[in-house]
């Protein structure tokens, strides 16, 4: 079962999700909050595994409730489900730590499959939230020695994970299996000092191992 946690300050918007996923058989609502404040308090109580945040809410905003639930509970998944997507929203919200990022617009049965995603480590981005990381990550500076750290074959797993492949989408490209898929992502993950899939990708649009388009 996939245990979620629903943070937004609109009853009307927590009665619809709730309405809508408990419909899915593998999901299950474990808790609601309606600021920030009770999000970080339910995170620790209830432990789930992924939470639904909003971002402006009274008491607390979803981004700081993201900092301080990704600090204490780095395994708990956070998808931002926001009416925002420009990048003055976006950019905190990811660097918060949140690996998922929605509008509230989105159709419920994208949404379930956003949300599955997500937990199966694949990436989750709204298409314009996509865009404005790629443009920041374009402006950034980073050092760019930790690339020669991959091998030929870490390199080609991280060109196709950047492309939004999933790990079996991966072997099957690559001629291997998905447990040699997920060793050489874990591998990914340590050389170049990230902790998730979209990290890694826009690390390898930054130092133009694929491209942004």
């Amino acid at each position: 079962m996939i245990r979620i946690l629903i943070a937004d300050d609109h009853h009307v918007v927590r009665r619809g999700l709730v309405f809508f996923l408990k419909t899915q058989k593998d999901i299950e609502i474990v808790g609601e909050a309606k600021n920030g404040e009770e999000a970080v308090k339910l995170a620790q109580e209830l432990n789930p595994d992924l939470i639904l945040m909003d971002l402006v809410m009274p008491v607390m905003d979803g981004i700081k409730a993201t900092k301080l639930i990704k600090n204490k509970h780095p395994e708990i998944e956070i998808m931002m489900l926001t009416s925002f997507s420009d990048q003055d929203h976006v950019i905190p919200a990811i660097e918060a730590g949140a690996a998922g990022y929605q509008l509230k617009d989105i159709e419920p049965d994208e949404l379930v499959r956003s949300i599955r995603k997500l937990l199966d480590g694949e990436n989750s981005l709204h298409p314009k939230a996509t865009t404005h990381l790629l443009s920041r990550i374009s402006r950034s500076h980073q050092p760019p020695h930790l690339v020669h750290e991959l091998t030929k074959r870490e390199r080609e797993v991280l060109v196709e994970l950047s492309k939004g492949k999933s790990n079996k989408e991966i072997a099957s490209s690559l001629y291997i299996t998905e447990k040699t898929v997920k060793t050489h992502i874990s591998n990914i993950f340590a050389k170049l000092e990230v902790s998730d899939r979209t990290q890694a990708a826009l690390y390898a649009v930054k130092h133009g191992l694929v491209t942004g388009e």
